[in-house]
Order: C-alpha cells, then structure tokens, then sequence
C-alpha cells in the first residue's frame, strides 16, 4: 500500500466522505429497521457540511499529530466550489474530517477508523 500521505486532500476527502457516510449509514441501521426514506434523511443530516463541523473540535483534540495535521491539510486545502447550502467554514472542517477519513483508509487504518467513529457516534448520539 502506498504512502497515503501523498495525496491531495481533496482526493483523501473524496474516499473519506464514502467511509464516512458508509459508517454512519451502518448505525442507522443497527438500530433498528426503519423506512429507507426516514433512514436517508437520518444520514443527510449527521452527514452534511454542518454536522460535520460541529465535531470538528471535538475530533482534532483525540487525535495523534499525524492524523491532526491530515485533518488541517483537508480543511486547508484549496476549496473552489461551496456548496449552497453549506457556509464556507463548516465546509472546510467537514472536508477536513473526510479527508482524515480517506487517509486512515487508505493507510489500512481499519481499527483506528472504527475506534474514532465511534467516539464520534458518542458525541452525535448526545446532540440527538
């Protein structure tokens, strides 16, 4: 496996945003069987831009110095094109977590993605 490191943020938030998203699709459905509408609608509101960057902080304070300084390279990275219905900022931090996502996988980080999401999913469970 390559040196993950090497790669553009945004290609490291591209698979990042696909773990994420698989993770947190995988919750929704351990607990329990809902309509697939109600189940989309769960996940596009943990998933978003907003969602994201409001467990930003909380992510950069867990993580080693390696994993911080993907997080800063994903939220620093040239970001062209926001999306409207995301402000700028909360845009760049989730590209931020997407990015670390993307990395951690990409290394074979497998057991380290897990043990962070579900520190996440603590956090995410608390504000539901």
């Amino acid at each position: 496996m390559s040196d993950a490191r090497g790669y553009n943020p945004k290609t490291l938030a591209f698979m990042g945003d696909a773990v994420y998203e698989a993770l947190v699709r995988e919750k929704l459905i351990l607990e329990g069987e809902k309509p697939v509408g109600e189940l989309h609608k769960a996940s596009a509101s943990i998933v978003c831009a907003g969602a994201q960057s409001e467990i930003y902080e909380f992510l950069a304070s867990i993580l080693s110095e390696d994993e911080y300084n993907i997080l800063k390279r994903g939220r620093n990275s040239n970001t062209v094109h926001v999306p409207k219905s995301a402000e700028a900022a909360d845009y760049r931090r989730a590209t931020g977590i997407e990015a670390l996502f993307g990395y951690l996988y990409l290394s074979g980080e497998n057991d380290r993605i897990r043990e962070l999401f579900e520190k996440i999913w603590e956090q995410i469970s608390r504000g539901r």
